[in-house]
Order: structure tokens, then C-alpha cells, then sequence
């Protein structure tokens, strides 16, 4: 009868080795998930190029499965706010976007991952109210769809963790005036990577 709970023990110790084997090799892939954010700065184009600051985030999922060259490809979720250092006389300006679309990263290098990116989503500005024919007007805040192609870099840090240099050019529809406004600027700012993959 003793012997038993002294075999099942050596049973169970010698399956010990094949999980320390396995497990490496499930938590290789982890979750192709990108998380970060960053500090920006903005030209808003409303009025001239008056640039401004903000805050950036961003969620990315990557297709690291996907065969050859596919798999650099990805979502990218991403929202901006652009509300500080408000230039002298537009005390109420601020341009607040969510986008999401395609992002294609190359990932030959450990190290370093340049990507170029294709969003659309919709952005919101409040400004000063407008002055029209009859005087002032309580029109101060608008919305519209944007398209925002971009690209950057982005450069390990230290294990999962890397920092990203980010340009983005908006294309805002048709807010005042037929060819709308093009709000463009740079985010610099830190990723976190849950996949463990570090290159393809």
C-alpha cells in the first residue's frame, strides 16, 4: 500500500521535463497585441498651422500566423487629443479623433519595425463661436469623417517594451470650406508587445 502513493510520485516527477519543454514553446506566439501611447504635436490647421499638444493611445493586432509576407500586416485602433498649448485668441480650440484601420509593419529586423499605416474614423473640434453678417453665432463645435495615412518606427527599448516615432496626416471632410482642414503632426511615445515573437 505504500508503494503506491511513492510510484504515482515518481509518475507525476517524471512528466515534470515535458512541461518545462512544452510551455516555452506555447508562450513563444503569446497575443499578437501591440498597447501604447504617446505625447503628441499637432499643426491643427484651423486658421493658419497654430500647432498644438496632446495624447495619444493605441491598440494594435497583428496576423503573426498569416503565411509570408502577410504577416506583416495588422489592425491598428487609435485615438487622439489635441487640446494644450492653445495659440493666443482660439481659447476654446481642441481637435479630438477615433480612428481604426490597416497597418503594415516590417519585422525583419529585431530591433527595428517601420510601418506605414491607412486609417479612417471621425474627428471633433470645438473652436471660438464664429462671427457671421449678424454678428456672433453659438456655432463652436463640428464633426466630420477623416482619412489618415501615416507611418513611422518604431525601436526596442528593452524586451517587450519599444518606443515609437509616429507621423500622421489627416484629411478632414469638408468642414469649413469644401476641401476641409489637414491636421498633421508627430507622436512620440512607448509600446508594450504581449506577443513574445521578436522577429519573423
Amino acid at each position: 500500500m505504500r508503494l503506491r502513493p511513492i510510484i504515482a510520485l515518481l509518475l507525476f516527477s517524471s512528466t515534470l521535463p515535458l512541461f518545462s519543454q512544452v510551455s516555452p514553446e506555447a508562450r513563444e506566439g503569446g497575443w499578437p497585441i501591440v498597447i501604447g501611447g504617446g505625447f503628441s504635436d499637432f499643426a491643427t490647421d484651423y486658421h493658419g498651422s497654430n500647432r498644438m499638444e496632446g495624447v495619444t493611445a493605441w491598440v494594435d493586432w497583428n496576423f503573426y500566423s498569416a503565411p509570408g509576407w502577410l504577416s506583416g500586416f495588422g489592425l491598428e485602433v487609435e485615438g487622439h487629443t489635441i487640446r494644450f498649448g492653445v495659440p493666443s485668441g482660439f481659447s476654446q480650440l481642441r481637435e479630438d479623433t477615433g480612428e481604426g484601420g490597416a497597418i503594415y509593419t516590417w519585422r525583419h529586423d529585431p530591433n527595428f519595425h517601420p510601418y506605414a499605416k491607412l486609417l479612417a474614423g471621425m474627428g471633433s473640434i470645438d473652436f471660438p463661436p464664429t462671427v457671421g453678417p449678424s454678428g456672433p453665432t453659438t456655432y463652436s463645435h463640428d464633426t466630420r469623417h477623416l482619412i489618415s495615412p501615416g507611418g513611422g518606427a518604431e525601436f526596442r527599448a528593452y524586451r517587450n517594451i519599444w518606443v515609437r516615432a509616429d507621423y500622421e496626416y489627416q484629411f478632414w471632410q469638408s468642414i469649413f470650406g469644401a476641401s476641409g482642414i489637414r491636421p498633421n503632426g508627430f507622436t512620440i511615445g512607448v509600446s508594450y508587445h504581449f506577443s513574445h515573437l521578436h522577429h519573423d
